[in-house]
């Protein structure tokens, strides 16, 4: 097949895959909105009534990623199971596009699962049934004619990448390959939301990436509303728009991905990070002195981006004055990184004497003065 005919075949799978209610653009799509009002969620056990979740606000827009993310026992599965009401809300309710769905009867319940696609950690494959087999079985459930099965699992199989592999059993699959099955049989019904339930948690680093890879190509091209769980901070910063970090079944903190990481403010969100970040590298924390023992000393200051600021080297070398005397600014070391368009991060340099660490202070969003060093034992 020619490049050319190969783009048209993908257009088409994309556009026969599409939810009904997609606009030609994910921006002008109005379906696929989830809305959370005063939720909570209780559970019987041996030792009383435990409070999975509790006084939930929050709404996911119609075609964003949207990332829930918290520690073991944070209530993630149960905020998620209530969107397609797998899970009943003890109180409160949740809309979808506007409709409370506590209210459906068991026909528009099974119409909901069908709008509200999901990708399951394990991938929940069928053993006995080939890869066709089990991305057309809730096609089959749902009583569509063999041929339109036939049509829409071809285009599903094409779209996750996985054509020529519907003959094939799930036994002969990697892991990666099992859970593009998963996201095809999630896609085949043609749903406008796509949950995904620690999607990436039993993959390797490498299959991870691809994955999420193709669940922001998905969510592009198909216009859907994808609402994904994880324990994984890594994963938010890749694919998502916007997250909320849940603490003992409570909203800690929600908002755009850069500024959730570029300032984090509960403690939940910040111990959920902290295996992103790095610290002062040992060399310096071995020589790190908290007062000047002579006038070559130079200043450790640290600079923090929190998305606001961009770092401009041409400004700090500016500060600095002229000359490698007095002036002497030198790069320690960088852990910057881009999220949604903003610089996330820290700069770590040293000032020579004479260089006012105050200087520094308009050119990050916070500087910090972590202490003095030798400048000779460089």
């Amino acid at each position: 097949m020619t490049g050319l005919a190969a783009n048209l075949g993908r257009r088409s799978a994309v556009t026969e895959l599409a939810p009904a209610a997609a606009a030609t653009t994910p921006a002008l799509r109005k379906a696929g909105t989830v809305r959370f009002e005063a939720l909570g969620k209780s559970y019987a056990s041996s030792a009383g009534q435990v409070q999975a979740l509790a006084g939930i606000d929050l709404d996911i827009r119609a075609g964003e990623i949207f990332g829930i993310i918290g520690r073991s026992g944070a209530g993630k599965s149960s905020l998620l199971r209530t969107i397609n009401r797998l899970e009943r809300p003890s109180t409160g309710r949740v809309l979808v596009d506007g409709e409370d769905i506590a209210a459906l009867d068991e026909a528009g319940l099974v119409a909901l699962r069908r709008r509200v696609g999901m990708v399951f950690q394990h991938f929940n494959l069928l053993s006995a049934k080939t890869v066709r087999g089990n991305v057309a079985l809730p096609l089959r459930v749902a009583g569509l004619p063999g041929g339109e099965i036939a049509r829409r699992v071809d285009q599903a199989l094409e779209l996750v990448g996985l054509t020529g592999k519907g003959d094939t059993y799930p036994s002969r699959l990697s892991g990666g390959q099992k859970q593009r099955v998963g996201i095809a049989r999630a896609l085949v019904s043609r749903p406008e939301i796509l949950l995904c339930d620690e999607a990436t948690s039993a993959l390797d680093p490498e299959t991870t990436v691809s994955i999420l890879r193709l669940l922001r190509d998905i969510n592009r091209r198909l216009g859907l509303t994808v609402v994904l769980i994880t324990h994984e901070m890594s994963v938010i910063r890749e694919i998502c728009d916007r997250v909320v970090v849940l603490e003992a079944g409570r909203i800690a903190e929600q908002g755009p991905v850069w500024q959730v990481f570029g300032a984090p403010n509960h403690a939940a969100t910040q111990a959920l990070l902290q295996p992103l970040q790095h610290g002062l590298p040992e060399d310096l924390v071995q020589r790190l002195r908290d007062k000047r023992h002579g006038a070559g000393d130079e200043t450790l200051v640290e600079l923090s981006f929190l998305g606001r600021n961009a770092p401009d080297l041409g400004q700090l070398a500016a500060v600095t004055g002229q000359g490698a005397g007095r002036g002497r600014l030198r790069l320690v070391s960088s852990q910057l990184e881009r999220i949604q368009g903003h610089s996330i991060g820290k700069l770590l340099v040293a000032l020579g004497p004479g260089v006012a660490p105050e200087a520094l202070a308009p050119l990050a969003d916070q500087t910090r003065i972590l202490g003095y060093v030798d400048a000779s034992d460089d």
